[in-house]
């Protein structure tokens, strides 16, 4: 076995170029989804920048980026056109690393530099959120924003206001209008802090307002992170002991929506992602694009799961390649969701093929099981508004959506497989007490009527969407006197 070299740059070379970008977040999807992108900017644009990442917590992972040089490597695998794709690419585009929690000088001295110009996150779901009892004083302060507003204030006093300063914000958070809770969070903290502003508070609030943009922005990569299993493998084929490897699909969507303070072509300008030929839209709103993802890639997901396990299958790769659920599949997503959207078709369509590829990728062995955790808050957010919708414009419910919240009903009965494999639910308590207290009434009735009347799942009463319970119960009853794969075949 070869000798490893160190991955830093006294082995490996680094691009040297001005810090444009401040990242909070030092994760995964970050470096494989965003520093990735920008990386493939510098390639093939002017872009000409690279990042400096701020750990946004107080422990994380910036000691490891700076033992690399933060150098890593990416590792795309999946279907691309229906070829099998597995590509290992080294990524240079982050100059350095800050733990603002014991480097806070020098992360507020990054306010001081002209040359810094966007500012995107990842802080989880639980990180755009306002902290009153965060100051202005604190160094730094606890929360994401409250560390943004400190460095926009700095920026603010250092530039003397100075238009051309303001920065483009782009969070990458899993919250739908990511952009619009940080615009709200941040005026929280300069409402809250105004006392400690004084004389300045007018003019930085207006500053901030008028020359600062925040996007709202749509994510979507799978991101496994790093490749335990292939580690070795991997580095033999580099040649560096690279410990920040990271394993990502090569699918990648980033749809960002334009500020209200500028327009697509300004930010495109500024942007260049689209002229790198990548797979990110700068668009007028990122709405349609939310619903397109929810709906064609995780409202499939949401039924195929239970119809799949219980058919005996397991992985979801395998579900795409089976001569029944592949079918079952397909009619859910080009027959019935699709329909419900108000995208361009050819667009859908594209989408929709990408989705299958993703599904059928050769090197995620994707457990249905773990798309089933809380099917039910699933199947309301992902699944019924593509059932009532269709149900509107056609004048008939989806028999494939129904069918699969008839197979979610029988799931959650619990019991074992043909192949004696358990049936494990798991979601709310509330919910897997009442599906229990159905089920043990032995009667395909009682148990239709009790889901879709249950309010607390639904925030109404299912009885009230026309068929749906006659539907539901032919299909529960189908379910129990056929089993799973036969009941699929009768409604294909």
């Amino acid at each position: 076995m070869e000798k490893l070299m160190p991955l830093n740059r006294q082995f490996a070379p680094k691009s040297v170029m001005p810090e444009r970008v401040i990242q909070f977040g030092e994760g995964n999807f970050l470096r494989a989804f965003v520093d990735w992108i920008l990386w493939n900017m510098n390639q093939r644009t002017n872009f000409n920048g690279s990042v400096v990442v701020v750990q946004p917590i107080e422990r994380g992972m910036v000691e490891w980026l700076n033992g690399q040089d933060c150098l890593y490597h990416v590792n795309l695998q999946g279907r691309q056109n229906g070829e099998a794709v597995n590509t290992l690419e080294r990524i240079d585009v982050i100059s350095r690393a800050l733990n603002p929690y014991t480097q806070n000088w020098a992360y507020m001295a990054l306010a001081e530099q002209p040359e810094m110009r966007f500012v995107i996150s990842n802080t989880t779901e639980a990180g755009i959120a306002f902290d009153p009892a965060c100051k202005l004083s604190d160094a730094p302060a606890s929360s994401y924003p409250g560390k943004l507003v400190q460095l926009l204030y700095h920026r603010y006093q250092t530039f003397d206001g100075d238009p051309t300063k303001g920065l483009i914000i782009m969070p990458c958070e899993l919250i739908f209008l990511n952009g619009h809770h940080l615009k709200e969070c941040i005026y929280q903290y300069i409402e809250l802090w105004k006392d400690d502003f004084g004389k300045d508070y007018e003019g930085f609030k207006e500053w901030f307002t008028k020359y600062n943009y925040v996007c709202a922005t749509l994510v979507d990569r799978i991101v496994p992170g790093f490749p335990r299993k292939e580690i070795a493998d991997i580095q033999q084929k580099i040649g560096y002991k690279d410990n920040l490897v990271v394993q990502a699909e090569i699918f990648h969507l980033w749809v960002i929506e334009r500020p209200e303070n500028m327009t697509c072509e300004e930010l495109r300008r500024e942007f260049p992602a689209e002229k790198a030929g990548l797979h990110v839209l700068i668009a007028e709103s990122e709405k349609p694009y939310h619903e397109r993802k929810v709906t064609l890639l995780n409202g499939p997901h949401t039924v195929l799961s239970p119809v799949s396990y219980l058919s005996g299958v397991n992985i979801v790769r395998d579900a795409c390649n089976h001569p029944v659920l592949g079918k079952y599949i397909h009619k859910v997503q080009f027959e019935e969701l699709m329909e419900t959207l108000n995208l361009p078709m050819d667009e859908l369509k594209q989408f929709a093929a990408d989705v299958l590829e993703r599904f059928n990728n050769p090197y995620v062995d994707h457990q249905v099981t773990s798309i089933m955790l809380n099917s039910f808050p699933k199947f309301q957010a992902r699944d019924l508004p593509g059932v009532k919708t269709y149900l509107e414009r056609k004048g008939e419910l989806p028999q494939g959506l129904v069918f699969g919240l008839a197979a979610i009903i029988t799931y959650y009965k619990g019991g074992v497989r043909e192949d004696g494999a358990e049936i494990v639910p798991n979601d709310d308590e509330k919910i897997m007490q009442l599906l229990k207290d159905l089920w043990a009434t032995g009667d395909t009735q009682q148990v239709t009527d009790g889901v879709l009347s249950a309010e607390f799942i639904w925030g109404e009463d299912l009885h009230n969407v026309k068929g749906l319970a006659e539907l539901v119960k032919k299909d529960l009853d189908l379910i129990q006197e056929k089993g799973m794969l036969e009941a699929v075949k009768t409604i294909l």
